[in-house]
């Protein structure tokens, strides 16, 4: 029998990142689980833990370098290793460039993408002291192909495509595995969050949707058997091969998919 795995995930109080932490302690890995919400937090531990699961509540913030650290070290304290680190935590706002504030923008940084450079960071010098490690980046399928009025988001998720095709190939031939996993519209809180963050309604997107739990069994599978790139909705690689083919038209097609804000009178109160 395989010895149990133990893993770290960002943003796991909510979504898919509690869908992942519930389905890996259920595989029967120990999981170590992070987001700043400490209620929900421990509610999803006492949850995993009900079921006869492991899990370890860290209440933590993926923009605090000091914070991602911690989540490492609390875990290597009480299982002496680290087996897979699952950076997931990430928001989105929508709005044209000229309309999302600058604030807006660094926050969107802070949390998607130096919030998964910071967990890396720290889960990577025990992947090496080990030779062996998983480090996994829920990025979005608009971290391959953007689409309206998501520009500031999908630099977000680009980004965190670049690191990981990056780190891959610095990391080829080692037993330290990258992996990028590219989920469509998901049902989760993350339309409200967008919401509120945004400031305003933001129409939904008319493209395919999955569930928390879909991304989640992907995630399971990429771990027991590594890849680079992860689509838990399948037809959506196709958009990526439409867009390497022809971009033109496919600023066209994705036009139906944007996120425009909805400026009425069901603005949202952001205090």
């Amino acid at each position: 029998m395989a010895p149990r795995k133990i893993i770290a995930i960002t943003g796991a109080s909510a979504g898919i990142g509690r869908a992942t932490a519930v389905r890996l302690a259920h595989d029967g890995a120990a999981v170590a689980i992070c987001a700043r919400r400490g209620d929900l937090l421990r509610h999803v531990a006492a949850d995993i833990e009900a079921a006869g699961g492991e899990a370890i509540p860290v209440v933590a913030d993926v923009s605090s370098e000091r914070d991602m650290e911690e989540l490492v070290r609390v875990t290597m304290l009480q299982y002496q290793r680290l087996d897979v680190m699952i950076c997931n935590a990430g928001f989105g706002i929508a709005g044209t460039i000229e309309g999302i504030t600058a604030s807006q923008m660094r926050r969107l940084l802070d949390v998607n993408f130096l919030g998964t450079y910071y967990a890396a960071r720290a889960a990577l010098p025990v992947f090496r002291r080990q030779g062996t490690g998983h480090l996994i980046l829920v990025s979005s399928i608009v971290g391959k192909r953007g689409v309206p009025y998501l520009g500031a988001y999908s630099a977000t998720k680009f980004a965190q495509v670049g690191l990981a095709e990056s780190l891959r190939a610095e990391l080829a031939g080692s037993k330290i595995h990258v992996t990028v996993v590219l989920p469509v519209s998901t049902e989760t809180e993350f339309f409200d969050v967008m919401t509120h963050e945004t400031g305003t309604m933001v129409a939904r997107s008319s493209g395919p949707r999955q569930s928390a739990d879909q991304v989640a069994n992907s995630i399971a599978r990429a771990i027991e058997r590594p890849v680079p790139e992860v689509y838990p909705y399948g037809k959506s690689r196709g958009l990526v091969w439409l867009n390497a083919l022809a971009p033109g038209f496919c600023d066209r097609f994705v036009q139906k998919y944007g996120r425009k804000p909805v400026h009425d009178d069901r603005t949202v109160n952001r205090s």
